[in-house]
């Protein structure tokens, strides 16, 4: 059963619409290669009792549906992976803290009841970063996550878990969080396709919040049109969440076969740096070279405000991430510090001991940008500088293209603790996807090769705001010429 694994959607779809698989056997296929897999550490809650039971009544309407009645749910019977940033229903949830570590949701996030609706079998919820705050899955306090393509290196972060998941085919499919290149860069990392939607298109209701203008649910597939097909579950208008759009949503399954004939695909040099590997320069040029000859012109354009991109980030959203986890005082829900000698101790000592090294660092630089006194200096300039680097995307897209494709990381997986001493070293990990979040654009990552060392390489595609569907061909064209959506890393076979 564990090749069934290795089986895009689609045909899982069909065979578990013909009777020929049942939801039972994939989900106890999923389970046995989580347990199998344990050394990765790719998962911070396992779903088993829960998975089976929505199996079994999987099972059962599929069989009805045999019978004549139309299921009409894409996902029914399938197993997903939540990361555990996102709410789920009675199932614990914890951003990777000590201090969410027991706190059981009492609803479900909009995304989570979008998953349930399409018949998805959640099977667990996946490690990553603390309050997704990291770019290598280090931050975790239940421990890093492995990259299943050499155990001693990072998946990258923050969705590590779900990336590493995905990767290792434990399930076809998983929910990550993207702010500042959380769902991309681990995809990249981990040879997976990864894609972050438009600000807007998806709701945030019952994610717990990191940065709030930065945020954005997302999908990780083994291929370009399984994380179509998710993101197609998920997206939407919610009442829940003000700051989701009510634009009509496109199929962005069907889009896979548009194709990019006349297709302008911009490549900005500011974006081919000194810091950026030799192997991965190579190859993202070399995958260049097969977009083009898929009926793409490749135009060179110019992002002036890139080298901007990170300080303007390590300052808006540390500020957003001061502002939030203010809510965590030990009072209300989550962790609180044992016999405390009055208010003011609990309050300290809550945090102190709830939260790991750099969410607390995170939340001390957030907290002097907002100070008074410094709130114009920083926090107010960021923000301005943040429209610059938007204007760039727009006059670009307005003029000379329609997809911009550039590397997704500058490196392929480092290897555990190999930058935890140095954050601003890691900072840099996500050098290339900070742009596109502070300009609330769609990005995705798709698997371009590998270095010298077997590590993959990705390729990131950045689009027009809504305009996932043009990403999704440009993606799904690349992918139609080359197999490294097949590759699999020995842990997988």
């Amino acid at each position: 059963m564990t090749d069934v694994l290795s089986k895009n959607v689609a045909e899982l779809r069909s065979e578990l619409d013909k009777g020929a698989l049942s939801s039972t056997d994939l989900v106890k296929a999923s389970l046995a290669k989580i347990d199998k897999l344990s050394s990765l550490n790719a998962f911070i809650t396992i779903c088993s009792e829960e998975a089976l039971r929505d199996a079994k009544s999987a099972d059962i309407e599929l069989s009805e549906s045999k019978k004549g009645a139309n299921h009409e749910k894409p996902l029914l019977g399938i197993p997903v992976i939540v990361k555990d940033m996102i709410l789920t229903h009675g199932v614990r949830t914890t951003a990777a803290s000590k201090m969410l570590e027991n706190f059981v949701p009492p609803y479900d996030a909009t995304v989570t009841r979008k998953l349930r609706k399409a018949g998805a079998i959640i099977i667990g919820k996946s490690n990553l970063d603390e309050f997704a705050m990291g770019s290598s899955n280090e931050n975790s306090f239940f421990g890093p996550v492995k990259n299943p393509w050499d155990l001693e290196r990072v998946p990258g972060g923050s969705s590590g878990g779900s990336a590493s998941a995905v990767a290792a085919r434990i399930a076809p499919l998983a929910l990550g969080t993207d702010t500042g290149g959380s769902i991309r860069q681990p995809a990249a990392l981990t040879g997976i396709v990864g894609v972050k939607p438009t600000y807007g298109r998806v709701s945030r209701y019952g994610v717990v919040a990191f940065a709030s203008s930065l945020d954005q649910v997302g999908s990780f597939g083994a291929n370009t049109k399984d994380a179509a097909i998710l993101t197609q579950v998920i997206a939407g208008h919610d009442k829940y969440d003000s700051t989701s759009v009510t634009d009509p949503i496109p199929d962005f399954v069907a889009a896979c076969d548009k194709g990019i004939s006349g297709l302008r695909i911009g490549i900005p040099k500011e974006y081919f740096i000194k810091g950026l590997n030799e192997e991965v320069e190579a190859s993202v040029r070399a995958a260049l070279a097969v977009l083009e000859k898929s009926g793409a012109k490749i135009v060179e354009i110019s992002l002036p405000h890139t080298e901007l991109a990170l300080p303007v980030y390590y300052i808006i959203a540390p500020a957003e991430a001061s502002s939030n986890l203010a809510r965590y005082d030990g009072v209300r829900y989550g962790h609180r510090a044992d016999k405390p000698e009055d208010l003011l101790d609990m309050y300290m000592r809550t945090r102190a001991e709830g939260f790991g090294d750099e969410v607390r660092r995170r939340m001390m630089i957030g907290a002097y940008v907002l100070s008074s006194g410094y709130y114009d200096a920083y926090y107010l300039r960021a923000q301005k500088v943040r429209a610059l680097i938007a204007k760039d995307f727009s006059d670009a897209f307005s003029k000379e293209c329609d997809v911009i494709a550039c590397p997704a990381s500058p490196t392929t997986a480092f290897k555990i603790g190999e930058k935890t001493s140095d954050p601003l070293t890691m900072y840099l990990s996500d050098v290339f996807t900070i742009p596109a979040s502070l300009a609330g654009l769609p990005g995705m990552c798709v698997p371009r090769g590998f270095d010298s060392k077997g590590l993959p390489i990705g390729l990131q595609l950045i689009g027009r705001p809504f305009d996932e569907v043009t990403i999704f061909a440009a993606a799904q064209s690349y992918e139609n010429e080359t197999d490294w959506t097949k590759r699999l890393p020995l842990v997988a076979q």
